[in-house]
């Protein structure tokens, strides 16, 4: 069938970075079906920052989330109403986000039929069970419009400033235009998800001396401890936590490689073609890192490395099981495996 030609179109990812950054290819391809649409986008203002520069956006809407205030939540739904929207996406569709697509009062709003919410949407969608990566998910909330899959690519915009400005700031810290640099994201939100910090101490270190990379620690501001203690055991390692993600996603444009666990730096990296391995332990690869060659050439650099244990998926946060069972799926990955991802892409 042919899409009914939308005019104005939200597309809504509330929460969690890597989340947004994969729904990234649904952006382009909703500009590609409806070039003169005004096409906007609402989410979480950090995450949505990444956002900033698509040239196929004609509007970003950040939620600041800690701000619970009853004007705060008339003020955003006053907004989203007076937007006249014809059409609403809602990629994540939770309550909140079911309520917000809802208060469009756009007469088409696609969503998850869940029980309760599904009601607020008019076009719901079914998962048709077949296995399908993060990207190929969400597409079927187009599909369902009769909008074609396009390309399956993640993308982020970085602008020649933020590049002087990521120029500027490795100089800074000595790392010349020359240097070949190795980022290194050792931290995340959920422990289940850490590669053990000594064996990313003991990657920088082999990496610096044998590869002659320049190190980059990069974090958020909950990984300030391990960045430091990763800096302490890897001579010359500069450290780059708490950079905005515009920032990080600057500096890792410029890395050479990126080695980072399964967290929202890891999709950065790749939406920036840097070469990125992905560390995977309790989640699925297969879904979560869909930056296989079938979306990308067949020279792509991006690799995920992970170890098959008895309990995979287990989709915890903290690892639960005792004695030589915990952490195993971290524990079997070596850093000579790691070390030898690295060498092939740099």
């Amino acid at each position: 069938m042919q899409p009914t030609p939308y005019r104005r179109i939200l597309l809504t990812r509330l929460k969690f970075i890597g989340d947004v950054v994969l729904t990234t290819p649904l952006i382009r391809t909703l500009h590609d079906t409806f070039p003169e649409a005004e096409l906007s986008y609402l989410g979480e203002k950090n995450a949505v920052s990444l956002l900033e520069h698509n040239p196929f956006l004609s509007e970003i809407i950040p939620v600041d989330f800690s701000n619970r205030t009853f004007s705060a939540q008339v003020s955003l739904y006053s907004l989203l109403h007076s937007r006249k929207f014809d059409c609403v996406v809602d990629l994540f569709s939770n309550p909140r986000s079911a309520l917000l697509a809802f208060a469009t009062r756009a007469a088409t709003r696609v969503g998850a039929d869940k029980r309760g919410r599904g009601l607020l949407y008019t076009v719901r969608i079914t998962d048709d069970g077949t296995p399908k990566t993060a990207v190929e998910f969400h597409y079927q909330s187009l599909r369902a419009l009769g909008i074609a899959p396009g390309s399956c690519r993640t993308e982020l915009f970085v602008t020649d400033h933020e590049r002087e400005w990521a120029a500027d700031y490795c100089a800074s810290r000595g790392i010349a235009a020359s240097h070949r640099i190795l980022a290194l994201h050792c931290g995340g939100t959920w422990p289940a998800k850490l590669w053990d910090k000594d064996r990313f101490a003991e990657l920088g270190r082999r990496c610096a001396a044998e590869l002659g990379c320049a190190i980059v620690l990069t974090g958020g501001a909950q990984d300030r401890d391990v960045v430091r203690y990763v800096q302490r055991l890897v001579p010359g390692a500069v450290d780059a936590v708490g950079l905005t993600l515009r920032q990080l996603a600057s500096v890792l444009e410029r890395s050479n490689a990126l080695v980072s666990n399964d967290c929202g730096a890891m999709h950065i990296g790749v939406a920036v073609d840097t070469p990125t391995i992905g560390i995977f332990g309790p989640g699925e690869d297969d879904i979560w890192f869909p930056y296989t060659k079938k979306y990308y050439s067949d020279a792509t650099p991006h690799r995920a490395l992970r170890k098959d244990v008895p309990c995979h998926p287990c989709h915890v946060d903290v690892c639960t099981r005792p004695g030589s069972g915990h952490m195993e799926c971290m524990r079997l990955l070596s850093v000579d495996e790691v070390f030898t991802a690295v060498k092939e892409i740099v």
